[in-house]
């Protein structure tokens, strides 16, 4: 019986968009014109700081990038009910629930945040448990992973080999890999699918793909 670790956002939450709107509030200070969703993807990388850097082709300093984390999080938080669940997300927890099948959500969205914000979506219904981060601004999701399958494994009866991730960056693939779970990456998110396929783990365009495709990882 599988278990599915999902991410939320960029994954489970079709966020990118007002990622992307965010992301154009912060820059647009330092005279940037705005982003587009092609111009995140050519971009992204963690820390989330290089990625600034990348945008506006030079080093920042820590008052600016304290300046633009504190527009991020401002802008984002102003759009956040505006976005919603992936298009088959709904679908794809169905499906696994339907196959007796369980599921957690992990995300580096602050947790005392995520919890009642997840909860307007039905998510506690259905899932084991959903975790943010409880961290600061510069936590790793590594370390996330692993304390997420430890408290799935003790607390919830949850085999470690029936565990599959799925998200959509490279962030995600490298926390599933420490935590020694399998992952399947997502193209809807924040990377162009050709650099997903790099990674050399299985990527998919749907989430219910997915759903399907755990069953041939543990």
């Amino acid at each position: 019986m599988a278990h599915i670790i999902w991410d939320w956002n960029g994954t489970l939450f079709d966020d990118l968009h007002i990622v992307v709107e965010s992301v154009s509030a912060c820059v647009a200070p330092f005279g940037r014109d705005p982003i587009n969703e092609e111009d995140y993807r050519d971009h992204y990388t963690r820390p989330v700081s290089v990625f600034y850097e990348s945008l506006m082709g030079r080093a920042i300093t820590q008052d600016e990038w304290a300046s633009i984390d504190g527009i991020f999080h401002e802008t984002y938080r102003s759009l956040m009910h505006d976005a919603n669940l992936a298009a088959d997300a709904d679908t794809a927890i169905r499906l696994l629930a339907d196959e007796d099948g369980t599921q957690s959500i992990l995300s580096m969205w602050w947790h005392s945040e995520l919890v009642p914000f997840t909860a307007g979506f039905g998510m506690h219904d259905v899932m084991k448990r959903i975790d943010g981060n409880r961290e600061d601004a510069g936590a790793l999701k590594a370390d996330q992973m692993r304390a997420h399958v430890e408290r799935l494994v003790t607390n919830h009866g949850v085999s470690v080999a029936d565990i599959v991730a799925v998200g959509d960056t490279f962030d995600d693939a490298a926390a599933a890999r420490s935590a020694g779970i399998p992952i399947v990456l997502y193209d809807g998110g924040s990377h162009h699918r050709h650099e997903l396929e790099r990674v050399g783990v299985p990527v998919v365009s749907t989430l219910t793909e997915a759903v399907g495709m755990t069953s041939t990882l543990v």
